[in-house]
């Protein structure tokens, strides 16, 4: 699906007139946006936060990276009107009597801190249950700062930010998605509300770029975390549960946090793909099934392959998972690959893969080499 493609809303959506507020909810369909299947980079999970905002009178900044969709409550007022579930800002105003407007270039912001560094390749603005109060327009910046900059220095003078996302009109009760095409790494955003309004929730997609220096101080380290630039290539079953889930950081602490796929009723088996974050030796794995009790996966095996077109190779045979367990196994040789399938059998679920070891002396140089190609 191209850019082009992606479809957009402008205007406001019909008040409210009670029953599911959801149901003229404007989104791009079934098939979803064409980034959709990529890491949220702005996941508290993976640290993210709203670091500053420029005003947030009626609903706090923070609601802005909340996991959940925004919830509606048509009775939930407080003492400075309507609480929303999101960030909106107060009604902005011009200068005088004679200039009541604010100005074409007013406008409310937020600096937003990405949980991983990383290529950003699409991002949505969700303004659910914002139907007359939505921005008219927002704008997307992003700049890569070392270390953990403060919201002053974010905004200083010497920061340069990129343009991602230009202004551009959106429509309230929407999910408007926008493809982005900047071949860069960036570390923070700073989202624009032209004038001002409210934006209940914000994803930013795309790929974990780590810090190799970083990862060489580890030595060793889990080669497949989203937060060290693994990610999830395909898996043959989403119905329950995104596959990314089980590259996510921590242990998993209630059943949906895992992977779950639906009940087979053929003699196949469930799989996912990963690509590690490079070329590296595994030595220790960790299969965890938890909060899987009654659905976890029966058995479990893992291959490894050297490249995208190389052959697998079985590296952890056929073995039995239990319910609610961390299964850990120290390999009898390193496997040196780049790409790890873990096969479930016949069907049911995990909860993490960890897959410790190290970037071999050239799965270093190629991560470094594109850490400097794309700015970092």
């Amino acid at each position: 699906m191209s850019a082009s493609s992606i479809p957009s809303f402008t205007g406001d959506a019909s008040p409210y007139g009670g029953g599911d507020p959801y149901a003229d909810y404007r989104t791009p369909g079934p098939s979803g946006f064409p980034f959709a299947h990529l890491a949220d980079l702005a996941d508290r999970r993976l640290g993210a936060g709203v670091v500053a905002a420029g005003d947030e009178f009626f609903a706090e900044r923070e609601n802005l990276l909340k996991p959940e969709p925004a919830e509606f409550d048509p009775e939930h007022f407080g003492h400075k009107g309507k609480i929303m579930d999101g960030w909106e800002t107060r009604r902005r105003r011009g200068v005088s009597a004679e200039q009541p407007h604010p100005a074409d270039d007013d406008h409310d912001w937020a600096l937003v801190r990405l949980g991983a560094p990383g290529v950003v390749r699409g991002i949505v603005v969700d303004t659910a249950h914002f139907r007359g109060n939505y921005p008219q327009a927002v704008s997307i910046e992003g700049t890569s700062v070392a270390g953990s900059p403060s919201p002053a220095e974010l905004l200083g003078d010497d920061v340069k930010w990129t343009t991602l996302v230009p202004r551009t009109a959106v429509g309230g009760h929407a999910a408007n998605g926008f493809a982005v095409d900047v071949e860069q790494r960036f570390t923070h955003l700073r989202v624009n509300q032209h004038p001002d309004g409210g934006i209940a929730r914000l994803r930013v997609h795309g790929e974990v770029v780590p810090d190799p220096a970083w990862l060489g101080a580890l030595g060793t380290f889990d080669l497949v975390a989203l937060e060290n630039g693994g990610q999830v290539e395909d898996a043959s079953d989403r119905f329950y549960s995104p596959a990314t889930n089980t590259i996510q950081p921590g242990r998993s602490r209630k059943m949906d946090d895992g992977w779950e796929t639906r009940r087979r009723r053929d003699k196949g088996n469930d799989w996912i793909r990963y690509q590690m974050v490079g070329q590296a030796e595994i030595r220790a794995v960790e299969i965890d099934t938890a909060y899987l009790k009654g659905n976890s996966a029966g058995w479990a095996a893992l291959s490894v392959r050297d490249g995208a077109e190389g052959e697998w190779r079985e590296v952890l045979p056929r073995t039995r998972m239990q319910p609610d367990t961390n299964h850990r196994f120290v390999l009898d040789a390193p496997a040196v690959g780049t790409h790890v399938r873990i096969d479930i059998y016949p069907d049911g679920g995990i909860s993490r893969l960890r897959l410790f070891g190290s970037l071999t002396e050239q799965g270093a140089a190629r991560l470094t080499a594109r850490h400097q190609e794309l700015g970092g």
